[in-house]
């Protein structure tokens, strides 16, 4: 049977960054390299100015900008937009809004071939989510009038799209609500996580002095910090339970919140509480996980959270805010404990958890087996599949 020939649009280029979108990317084409030839177009960015494969896919440099976002998205579209008549593919599939302009282009020409929108987060949930994030900095509110658009971009490919994909129900819910979206032609797919690669193991002495945990708890959350990501209600958090633990909080990620993290730890006195270690690299970050007692994500607004399966998979209990598509990436009160968004309510489960080492254990091993049986890499690449097929079965109507 011929492979099928997919055209995968991205402003990043996967094998460049390390975010949920370019891990989705690159996962599911290496586990359908039988089955979906599969070239990614990406961004001149982080030095990507060669074609190149790797591991069966291909990735070709469209010109961006290496500025910030989202200059470097708006250039990478209108490069896409030039080269449309040059981009043959069975599928077309988007992130985000990696390739608007492309399917405009392909709707002047009349030109039919299946075009996939895959949704993460939805931006007008984030949009909106956002207000409820506690301290906005100048830049953080330019950053929201920019979502805003961004998001009205995000409805139209939507709605012109052939089908859309989402990582969680509650994102396909927003989609139709928000965008007017045919619910019809939305389809969940969530993210997945490597068991093999995220499991428990142990050895992890060395790391841990270097850390600073030696001998002490350690909380750990894993993402970027942006206001959505809740870290204002960790802080909280971490004032009441140091009174009563021995725990440091790991840090592992960058973005614009730091900088005002650090200051606002050093005014309450929490600095030595607290570790940043910035972007790690992705043959580390097993090990940091192994090295928590417990993970937590207090995102206020969230599709998923590939972080929070990450954790599962290490066979460590979670704390979570009772948010966006969170409920589905865990068992509550089975692989983790879901709290409202609240600061005390936050400090009250880390607080059970640091305090039970068999509850711990326990939930870590429920963990585990539900990301195994359920949200695993492969599984989502399967399921990919189906939707490309289905996708061209609606071409030949």
């Amino acid at each position: 049977m011929k492979k099928i020939s997919l055209s995968v649009f991205n402003t990043q280029p996967p094998h460049r960054y390390f975010g949920g979108v370019e891990r989705r990317i690159i996962e599911t084409a290496q586990r359908l390299q039988s089955e979906v030839e599969t070239t990614v177009y990406s961004g001149t960015k982080a030095g990507f100015k060669k074609h190149a494969t790797i591991n069966g896919v291909h990735y070709v440099p469209c010109f961006s900008t290496d500025a910030i976002y989202p200059l470097d998205n708006w250039v990478f579209n209108k490069s896409l937009y030039h080269a449309a008549d040059k981009i043959e593919a069975d599928i077309y599939e988007a992130h985000t809004v990696s390739g608007y302009m492309f399917q405009r282009a392909l709707m002047e020409q009349r030109i039919r071939t299946p075009f996939i929108h895959t949704i993460h987060g939805v931006l007008a949930d984030e949009y909106a989510q956002s207000f409820k994030s506690g301290y906005m900095s100048i830049r953080d509110r330019i950053a929201n009038v920019v979502m805003w658009r961004l998001s009205r971009i995000e409805e139209e490919t939507a709605r012109n799209a052939t089908l859309i994909v989402t990582v969680s129900r509650y994102s396909a819910k927003r989609i139709s609500q928000l965008y007017g979206a045919d619910p019809e032609k939305i389809r969940v797919v969530p993210n997945g996580v490597d068991p093999e690669r995220f499991k428990p193991f142990g050895g992890l002495e060395k790391i841990k002095r270097q850390i600073g945990i030696d001998s002490k708890l350690c909380v750990l959350f894993v993402g970027r910090l942006i206001p959505r990501k809740g870290l204002p209600y960790l802080v909280e958090a971490a004032k009441q339970v140091v009174k009563e633990f021995n725990v440091l909080f790991l840090i592992v990620g960058n973005g614009p919140l730091r900088g005002h993290l650090e200051a606002y730890l050093e005014r309450k006195e929490l600095s030595s509480n607290f570790v940043f270690l910035g972007d790690v690299k992705e043959s580390v970050l097993p090990a940091v996980y192994n090295c928590a007692d417990v993970f937590v994500l207090p995102s206020i607004q969230e599709g998923q959270g590939i972080a929070l399966l990450e954790a599962q998979a290490t066979a460590k209990p979670v704390v979570a805010f009772n948010v966006g598509g969170v409920p589905e990436a865990m068992v509550a009160g089975k692989t983790g404990l879901l709290v409202k968004p609240s600061s005390a309510e936050l400090a009250y489960a880390l607080k059970e958890l640091l305090s039970n080492f068999s509850l711990r254990e326990h939930m870590g091993r429920r963990g585990r087996e539900f990301v195994s049986n359920n949200v695993t890499w492969d599984i989502c690449a399967q399921k990919m599949l189906e939707i490309y097929r289905e996708a061209l079965r609606i071409k030949d109507r």
